[in-house]
């Protein structure tokens, strides 16, 4: 039964998975392109995800599009609680099996806050652009007791779970889950090329944002945090920045399409 419900198309659940990945890898794309731009100094920026969906938003048909993301960010987050709480992948609740579960939790609420702001966004209710998330909740959890723990201890899972990036895109584990049969050797090769650049790119900017959230720790300090936006602005800051941040940001680009690799080629356990 589990083996048919891997190769059913029409269970909703994976349906709204795939797309869920295609809206992620389109959210990590645009930021990714921006940063492109920003560091060939032809215009764009570094940015978030919250700044991606923005710059949807204001596109010509900018809401509809943004609906659509949203909808597909509702359809992952959905995803992610499913493998958190009914395991179809067979983690298991051994203490590692329970630390990957809690992991797609945590990702599960943090990509529900991002879609969150796509449906404010796309009802126009998007509030304001210059607020800084992650400073405000970093301040909010420096103000209670053992708050500085907690950040550092944050930082730190963030910062390991930049290096777990590294380890898959290193390792064969970046293909697990993936049917790549229907592809030539050359281009299985090529499409594992780019998911490995995405992965390592993305552990590149985890590591950032946990030693941030690290820094804030220690000097009791909220502006020292920050997001993914405040981690490209980081590499383009160092010398030969603009080289930095550009293979970073063709990394993001690359990541984006790992996700839609996923919603194209990923083998689901939907139950």
């Amino acid at each position: 039964m589990a083996q048919q419900l891997i190769h059913h198309p029409s269970s909703w659940i994976e349906r709204l998975a795939r797309f869920g990945y295609i809206s992620k890898g389109v959210v990590y794309g645009i930021i990714g392109l921006l940063a492109v731009q920003a560091a060939m100094g032809s215009g764009g920026k570094t940015t978030d995800p919250q700044g991606a969906l923005r710059e949807i938003v204001n596109q010509p048909f900018g809401q509809f599009l943004l609906a659509l993301v949203a909808i597909g960010l509702i359809g992952y987050v959905i995803w992610r609680f499913v493998e958190a709480i009914k395991d179809p992948d067979n983690k298991g609740t051994d203490a590692k099996g329970l630390a990957q579960r809690a992991g797609y939790a945590i990702n599960g609420f943090i990509y529900a806050g991002i879609a969150l702001t796509a449906i404010k966004l796309a009802l126009g209710t998007g509030g304001n652009a210059n607020s800084n998330s992650t400073q405000d909740w970093t301040a909010r959890v420096l103000s209670q007791l053992f708050g500085q723990w907690l950040i550092g201890i944050i930082g730190a899972l963030i910062i390991g779970l930049g290096f777990y990036q590294f380890y898959k895109a290193f390792s064969n584990k970046i293909r697990k889950g993936l049917n790549l049969s229907e592809l030539s050797t050359k281009e299985r090769n090529w499409v594992m090329f780019i998911c490995r650049f995405g992965a390592a790119a993305r552990g590149v900017v985890f590591c950032i944002i946990g030693w941030f959230l690290i820094q804030a720790a220690t000097q009791s300090d909220a502006s020292e945090a920050g997001g993914l936006d405040q981690a490209l602005q980081t590499l383009a800051q160092q010398p030969y920045g603009p080289w930095l941040l550009g293979i970073v940001a063709l990394g993001l680009i690359a990541y984006g399409v790992y996700m839609v690799v996923q919603a194209r080629y990923r083998q689901f356990a939907t139950s």
